[in-house]
């Protein structure tokens, strides 16, 4: 056989007849503008309009349940539902599963997220969340060993988060936090920022979005330096 054959040719890639139901299911439900609530039609109109088995459609419409996309309701049957798209997510970011590589691609993705962060919490930050966040720093200076550094970094950085107002947001960080202390505790010297967390809280009192930025910047830059 012709060793370039399979190069030459391209594999074709392996699908079930469950593979192909989910995605003729997904593209059905574009396709007909499916909105959260809607109906879908019965098992039985649905497997024989595919013209597969039963028992093939419950296995795609299992994988739609398990993302959340599909549910039952009672008199009402299967409606799309609206998805948990961090669902999945929640039930792996454990740094105690996950490979060194995508610890760090997570960590890089917490710290490129609080870089942008200024444009929504100076759309929406009050002084009394401000006020908060400045308690928070100033309890900074008790800094006394690591699962207290911790836990004053996720309380500060928490609280920004909070002041977005983005419930998605405030969910991912929190998911976030396994990761994030995991980390941090494997620092053999503890590396603190060139701008600090009363920095940051003076420039929201009285600095402009991009100032607060650079300084979020400033703030994160060790985490940056060590992962260059």
């Amino acid at each position: 056989m012709d060793n370039n054959l399979d190069a030459d040719l391209g594999r074709i890639p392996h699908q079930t007849m469950a593979d192909i139901v989910e995605t003729r299911l997904l593209e059905y439900l574009k396709k007909k503008s499916f909105k959260p609530g809607d109906a879908l039609p019965t098992e039985l109109d649905l497997a024989e309009a595919l013209g597969v088995s039963r028992n093939v459609l419950r296995e795609a419409l299992s994988r739609l349940r398990m993302l959340g996309m599909v549910e039952t309701r009672k008199k009402r049957g299967m409606v799309l539902a609206r998805p948990d798209i961090l669902g999945p997510l929640e039930r792996v970011l454990d740094p105690l599963i996950i490979d060194q590589r995508t610890l760090r691609d997570i960590f890089e993705l917490r710290l490129t997220l609080e870089v942008g962060l200024a444009d929504l919490l100076y759309l929406r930050k009050t002084d009394k969340d401000v006020e908060e966040l400045e308690a928070i720093a100033k309890d900074q200076k008790n800094l006394g060993g690591v699962t207290f550094r911790i836990n004053n970094e996720i309380a500060f950085h928490g609280k920004i988060y909070q002041m977005t107002g983005n419930d998605t947001l405030k969910r991912f960080q929190t998911m976030l936090l396994p990761i994030f202390g995991y980390l941090v505790a494997l620092e053999k010297v503890p590396r603190m920022g060139q701008v600090s967390h009363l920095d940051l809280v003076e420039l929201l009192k009285h600095g402009t979005k991009e100032e607060f930025r650079q300084g979020m910047l400033n703030h994160l830059q060790h985490h940056f330096d060590k992962l260059a």
